[in-house]
């Protein structure tokens, strides 16, 4: 299994310079993984630099709260797109899946997911160290009703990262229809196959180089 092309290599840290970027451009395509995913001020930056490579510009939206208005994530991933992103890593409105307004999450949802059009995939981030088990299958209802592309697990700005039970409940509800993708605290080889093995099909993590390099000692024994 070709781990790197799952790898969405990331770096979404507030102090990131222009040059930490270019570095993670840089490595993404060295070692061939799927995107980076940068912060929206990035992107632009990120597609001229990795535009004649198969390197695709991830970006985050409504983060990493995901409690701005659905207006405004809609009005960021309108720009995203513009600027030359691919794909749309989305916070769920948490309090309002607190509140039990689900037509307020779909259509928060939505909204983004329109907005992206046919031109960037929609992930929907569940933040799952905050929800019950309950809530998570509701939100990944909501997200497929919507046509997110993908459910993913986790900013890693919160409380607690990507568990492999998470995964496993979330590919169980959304099916074979729909990616899954864990993110949040993955940072060996092992992590990977865990998450692997319990349903995803994408990987978010800064350690995407260290788990390729720990791939191909293990190979190579």
């Amino acid at each position: 299994m070709n781990y790197a092309k799952m790898i969405d290599h990331t770096l979404l840290k507030p102090e990131a310079s222009k040059e930490d970027i270019k570095k993670l451009c840089e490595e993404a395509v060295e070692y061939g993984f799927c995107s980076v995913c940068v912060n929206s001020a990035f992107v632009a930056y990120c597609a001229e630099l990795l535009k004649d490579t198969e390197v695709k510009v991830c970006t985050v939206i409504g983060f990493p709260l995901g409690a701005m208005s659905t207006k405004a994530k809609a009005a960021e991933a309108e720009i995203a797109v513009a600027d030359g992103a691919a794909e749309l890593d989305m916070v769920l409105p948490v309090g309002m899946v607190k509140s039990g307004d689900w037509d307020y999450v779909k259509n928060d949802i939505e909204a983004v997911v329109k907005a992206a059009g046919d031109h960037a995939l929609v992930k929907v981030i569940l933040e799952t160290c905050l929800l019950t088990d309950e809530e998570k299958v509701k939100a990944c209802l909501a997200a497929k009703e919507a046509d997110a592309a993908f459910v993913k697990t986790s900013t890693g700005f919160s409380s607690g990262g990507a568990e492999a039970k998470d995964v496993a409940l979330m590919r169980r509800t959304v099916g074979t229809d729909m990616g899954v993708k864990a993110s949040g605290g993955i940072r060996c080889l092992n992590d990977a196959e865990e998450m692997v093995k319990a349903g995803a099909d994408r990987i978010g993590a800064s350690a995407g180089i260290a788990i390729v390099k720990e791939q191909e000692r293990a190979e190579k024994a």
